[in-house]
C-alpha cells in the first residue's frame, strides 16, 4: 500500500501567504517561502502553492516564489492557478515545480489537459476541483477561486479529467474550506470511487482526527492542510502520528 501522502497547501496573493474562509475574507499569514521552509524541515511530504487570484488577473505569478523554492527543499512541489498553456506549464517546470495544477483553463479548454499530459506527461498534471454542494444534491464544480459556476457536476468532471490524461486530482470543498469544521467526507469518498487516479482532499481540516476521516472515510491518497498548520493549531507531527494511531499508512520522519 502507498503512503498516503501530508501536503501542506499555500495559497499565495501577490508575494503574500493568505489564508481565508471558503475561498473568500483573504486574510494575510506571512511570508509563503519562510512557511514552506518549516514545513520541509518539519518534514511535510509535498507542498502545493496555488496563487488563488491568477484567474482573475489572467497570469501566473509564482516563478519567481518556485524558483527560490526549489533552491532550497526537496520535496515534490505542485504550482497552480492562472495557468492557461502549455507554455505556462513549461515556464513553471523550469522554475522548479514537479507538477501543475490546472483549474479553470481545463474546464474552458478540456484538450489542455491532453495536450499538457503528452508533452510533460500525465505524472505532471493536477486537476484541480472547487467544488460547492447542490440543494438537490451532488456537487457542482466552480472555478475563480470558488466564485464562478461552471454548470458541471464535479464527480463527472472527475472522470473526465482522467480520460483526457490527467495524473491526479484535487478536490477542494468550498464549503468547508477554511471552517475547521472537518472536511466533505461524502465528496471525497465520490470522487475516490468514481476514478483510479490518486486524490487530494482539500478544504476544512481543523484537527488531525479530520484528515485520519478523509482517509479512513473518504479514501483520499493526499491530505492538503494549511489553517492548522499556517497558525500553529496543531503540529504536523501530531497529525502524522494520529495516521499512523489509524492504521494509516504514511512516511515516519
Amino acid at each position: 500500500m502507498a503512503n498516503v501522502r501530508l501536503i501542506a497547501r499555500l495559497d499565495i496573493k501577490g508575494s503574500n501567504l493568505i489564508k481565508g474562509v471558503h475561498l473568500e475574507g483573504l486574510r494575510v499569514v506571512g511570508d509563503p517561502q519562510v512557511f514552506a521552509e518549516r514545513y520541509y524541515h518539519e518534514g511535510i511530504d509535498e507542498l502545493i502553492y496555488m496563487d488563488i487570484v491568477a484567474s482573475l488577473y489572467g497570469r501566473n505569478n509564482l516563478a519567481d516564489i518556485v524558483r527560490h523554492t526549489a533552491q532550497r527543499i526537496f520535496v515534490p512541489l505542485t504550482v497552480g492557478g492562472g495557468v492557461r498553456s502549455v507554455d505556462d506549464v513549461r515556464d513553471l517546470l523550469r522554475a522548479g515545480a514537479d507538477k501543475i495544477a490546472i483549474n479553470t483553463a481545463a474546464t474552458r479548454q478540456p484538450d489542455l489537459i491532453s495536450e499538457i499530459a503528452r508533452r510533460f506527461g500525465s505524472q505532471c498534471v493536477v486537476l484541480s476541483i472547487e467544488a460547492k454542494r447542490r440543494r438537490e444534491g451532488g456537487w457542482e464544480a466552480y472555478v475563480d477561486n470558488g466564485r464562478e459556476k461552471t454548470g458541471l457536476d464535479a464527480i463527472e468532471w472527475a472522470k473526465r479529467g482522467e480520460q483526457l490524461g490527467a495524473g491526479e486530482v484535487m478536490v477542494t470543498s468550498v464549503d468547508q474550506e477554511g471552517t475547521r469544521k472537518g472536511m466533505d467526507y461524502e465528496l471525497i469518498a465520490a470522487v475516490t470511487s468514481a476514478i483510479k487516479l490518486p486524490v487530494i482532499a482539500s478544504g476544512g481540516v481543523g484537527a488531525p482526527a479530520d484528515a485520519v476521516r478523509a482517509v479512513t472515510e473518504g479514501g483520499a491518497d493526499a491530505i492538503a492542510i494549511a489553517d492548522i498548520l499556517h497558525y500553529g493549531r496543531h503540529p504536523l507531527s501530531a497529525i502524522r502520528a494520529a495516521a499512523i494511531a489509524a492504521g494509516i499508512h504514511v512516511r515516519r520522519t
